[in-house]
């Protein structure tokens, strides 16, 4: 206790806080929290019960509006970089190639911004390909399987063009074309496929199976709408053709019963075009033989992670105050907060 009669705790020491001034640690901490758990009276509540600081909620959005502002400047900072064209004559020091294969994944996650509604928050990953063994019970062996393994992610709350642009920066910062094998990722959206189309063009392209598998079920449903049984015995059978990569058979099979002219006859007209456009996307056994990963899981468990930050009950958000928080959030599940939080702390006021 000092003169003055205010009391000082441990971790007031460590974080520099003396007479109610935020200091660079406090600060540090406050972004921080405000990107990692899922509301700001959630990292208010954290604040008082392990670091004893009484910093309420909105103190802590302040804080994580201010330098949210940093982390999307260093990100358009990045892209500019990353998205530069060569002068003419300029030639970049020789690069050894890596054997490691490298991939994209692209899926998106719905957040209400007022006074614009429900807008999409499109999430990209990039990653390593690492073979890891896995148990087969079925034939009872362990399989080399692909895995998707040091991701880092990026997000951004708008168009397609934009997010293509920053997604090809962060895949370039982790030296994308020093890399033999790459691999695109994501479920059937055309945006997706027009993004890997202009950046990742040369990329294995592959259809995440279980999305896939989704779009079988709902065919199943459509074939046998009143006969549970058969319509999970027809997805049982299909399934198995699917991962064999006949997805070219599946969408015969459906435009084949898709004859007429109801409702349900244009859905299954939908399924058959949906599988027969991403055949070439759906050679399942042939990836994973090849050591790639089938499924998107790693970048649509972080979608649900934005998800769970942005989409929590009642909120309500400001485009800004959103702009401002996912780059926070991208760089936390990234691992990468500790590493960019000097250059942007230390940045000149905008």
């Amino acid at each position: 206790m000092n003169n003055a009669g205010s009391v000082f705790f441990p971790l007031d020491q460590q974080l520099e806080l003396w007479d109610k001034h935020w200091s660079a640690g406090l600060a540090k901490e406050a972004v921080w929290l405000s990107g990692a758990v899922n509301s700001f009276e959630q990292a208010e509540e954290i604040f008082a019960r392990i670091g004893h600081v009484a910093m309420s909620a909105s103190t802590i959005w302040q804080r994580a509006q201010k330098w949210g502002e940093g982390f999307r400047a260093l990100e358009q900072q990045q892209q500019s970089e990353a998205n530069r064209l060569a002068q003419r004559g300029e030639v970049g020091p020789a690069k050894s190639k890596s054997a490691v294969p490298m991939g994209v994944g692209l899926d998106g996650a719905n957040l209400y911004i007022r006074q614009e509604g429900w807008k999409e928050l499109k999430v990209g990953c990039v990653f390593e390909v690492e073979l890891r063994p896995i148990f087969e019970p079925e034939t009872g062996e362990w399989l080399e399987q692909g895995h998707a393994v040091n991701n880092s992610y990026v997000a951004y709350l708008g168009g397609p063009e934009e997010f293509g642009q920053r997604l090809w920066a962060a895949a370039q910062q982790r030296g994308w074309e020093q890399h033999y094998d790459t691999q695109a990722i994501g479920d059937g959206a055309p945006w997706i496929w027009n993004l890997v189309k202009l950046h990742f063009y040369d990329s294995l392209q592959t259809v995440d199976y279980y999305h896939a598998t989704e779009h079988l079920r709902t065919a199943a449903s459509l074939l046998y709408p009143t006969k549970p049984e058969a319509a999970e015995r027809w997805f049982n059978r299909m399934e198995t053709q699917l991962f064999q990569g006949h997805a070219a058979h599946i969408a015969a099979t459906l435009a084949q019963a898709a004859g007429g002219q109801t409702q349900r006859h244009k859905d299954l007209r939908t399924e058959a075009d949906y599988f027969r456009k991403h055949q070439r996307r759906m050679q399942y056994l042939e990836f994973r033989e090849d050591g790639y990963p089938i499924g998107s899981g790693m970048v649509e468990s972080e979608a649900k992670q934005f998800k769970a930050r942005f989409c929590g009950p009642g909120m309500r958000w400001s485009r800004e105050g959103a702009e401002r928080l996912v780059p926070v959030r991208a760089a936390i599940m990234s691992h990468q907060f500790d590493t960019l939080w000097p250059s942007v702390y230390n940045s000149p006021p905008n």
